[in-house]
């Protein structure tokens, strides 16, 4: 029970440390005019700052760092050992994320350019199998089972990169970026309690009570009185590599430690980041059909398409948010019942169809009966 009481502590402490420095952020970007200035493809339709991720890092950092020594200070046979390679998984982990914030502050200020953002990335993503962080089980998804660490390198690698990118691709409105993160650490955080991880549930729920006085400013906050605010690439960009890093740990087979109570890690994990992880598939996927460039932003993400539809920004973040719960609890329930590969391959179909069904009532808003 200690340790639940020390990881609501850590989640207040969170929430407290970014409710003072969120308004701060807001105020040198507004003096120093740090905007993301609108366009085309952007909702917004004036400057608003854009540093709101800046406070993520060092909040998550700080506060894991403090509650973590003062864990071990004062262990006992209750609480969890923090061993050799858990400790190695963590500093591997704030290394990644050191790099991954240096990177996002360049872009937010200045811009980067995505060869580089990527290379970083998978410098960044290439530290969790250093650590021993790899997937090397599918836990008999479409029939697979081990996988030998040289496939399993560079998939985690690039599950890392792929997981990164599509928070950061879908934070295109308020809140949804967010939103959806604070979901998928919410559910790794009571997973990891679950089963006794308790370092890793704590993580995640610093990172959630960072996010909980941002999303407050992002969603509610008032733009005409300066008290509204993005994340950033930095923010999406943090927030998209921690959640990878719980995917990989989760989804990692350690002999003795079968982590299968809730189904298969693999299919449950996914079903968790779904939504952000299917549409950026899906919009890679129709710019090399219409061969325009893979990573030069667009209007063709989930968001945009419920704009197209007529929702409102709010309303549009709504109605994700509980399409992504509903894939999530179907998941978790048909997972106990059915093939791990027929769960994700409905998940899959559903999800097609649920687009093409958009794309019908898009064309019929805009052309009438879509001719």
């Amino acid at each position: 029970m200690m340790n639940v009481y020390i990881l609501i502590g850590a989640f207040l402490v969170s929430v407290f440390l970014g409710r003072i420095i969120i308004p701060n952020i807001l105020i040198i970007s507004l003096r120093k005019r740090l905007f993301d200035q609108p366009d085309g493809r952007k909702v917004h339709n004036r400057p608003i700052p854009r540093l709101g991720g800046v406070t993520f890092f060092p909040v998550i950092v700080f506060t894991f760092a403090v509650v973590t020594a003062l864990r071990v200070m004062v262990n006992n046979i209750s609480y969890e050992v923090f061993t050799p390679t858990m400790a190695c998984e963590f500093l591997f982990l704030i290394a990644g994320l050191t790099l991954l914030y240096i990177i996002g502050i360049a872009d937010d200020l200045v811009g980067v350019r995505y060869r580089k953002k990527f290379l970083v990335q998978i410098i960044s993503a290439s530290l969790f199998p250093v650590a021993g962080l790899y997937i090397n089980n599918f836990y008999d998804l479409f029939g697979i089972t081990f996988i030998p660490a040289y496939i399993g390198y560079p998939l985690t690698v690039l599950l890392v990169v792929f997981i990164t990118n599509a928070i950061n691709l879908i934070d295109g409105i308020d809140g949804l970026a967010s939103g959806l993160s604070m979901v998928a650490l919410v559910i790794f955080g009571v997973i990891f309690m679950h089963y006794s991880l308790w370092n890793f549930a704590i993580l995640a729920f610093i990172c959630v009570g960072v996010i909980v006085p941002f999303f407050a400013y992002n969603v509610f906050g008032n733009a005409d009185k300066g008290r509204k605010i993005f994340m950033g690439d930095t923010g999406s960009l943090t927030l998209g590599y921690i959640i990878s890093f719980f995917v990989i740990k989760y989804c990692m087979y350690v002999p003795g430690e079968d982590m299968q109570a809730y189904g298969s890690p693999v299919v449950v994990a996914f079903s968790v980041l779904l939504v952000p992880c299917l549409d950026v598939v899906r919009v890679v996927l129709k710019r090399a059909r219409m061969g325009h460039p893979l990573f030069m932003p667009d209007k063709n993400h989930i968001h945009h398409k419920f704009l197209d539809m007529g929702f409102t920004p709010r309303k549009a973040l709504i109605t994700i948010q509980l399409m992504s719960a509903a894939f999530c609890a179907f998941s978790f329930v048909a997972v106990r019942y059915m093939d791990n590969t027929l769960v994700f391959v409905i998940d899959v179909v559903v999800w097609t169809l649920l687009n093409i069904w958009f794309n019908k009532i898009i064309n019929k808003r805009l052309y009438g009966n879509g001719k």
